[in-house]
């Protein structure tokens, strides 16, 4: 499977379902030139992945969205929650053990978790809006 390209219009859709890995990226950038085809190969490797990329300099609203102040910078998802993400050109070896990481996740845990932080974060911005 090849990688598809990320934009702020399909980004939702994208990462809501199964396991996601966005690469974002620039043209000018050495580094991100040295991720490429590594994240290419493991793109054809696990065809149950979505492998996307997000072209920093066009997409610079949604790059900001994620904060992205390095690049390559890689970012993971699995049924819709962000649950990883490094700056750094991986090697193929590092790639291929996070890919494990993120199937060996116990998603139950994870929803819980996530849920929980949520509504934690919840909570304290309507204590900050109530104080006002």
């Amino acid at each position: 499977m090849s990688t598809k390209t990320l934009t702020i219009e399909n980004h939702d859709e994208t990462v809501a379902d199964g396991i996601v890995l966005i690469d974002f990226w620039a043209d000018w950038c050495g580094p991100c030139k040295q991720f490429a085809p590594v994240f290419e190969k493991a793109s054809e490797q696990h065809g149950d992945i979505t492998f996307a990329k997000v072209d920093t300099e066009d997409q610079r609203q949604l790059a900001a969205s994620y904060g992205i102040t390095s690049i390559p910078t890689l970012v993971g998802y699995r049924d819709g929650i962000p649950i990883f993400a490094q700056p750094g050109a991986l090697p193929g070896q590092v790639l291929e053990d996070v890919i494990s990481q993120v199937r060996a996740l116990d998603m139950e845990a994870v929803k819980k978790d996530y849920a929980e932080a949520v509504a934690k974060q919840a909570a304290g911005t309507d204590e900050a809006v109530s104080a006002e």
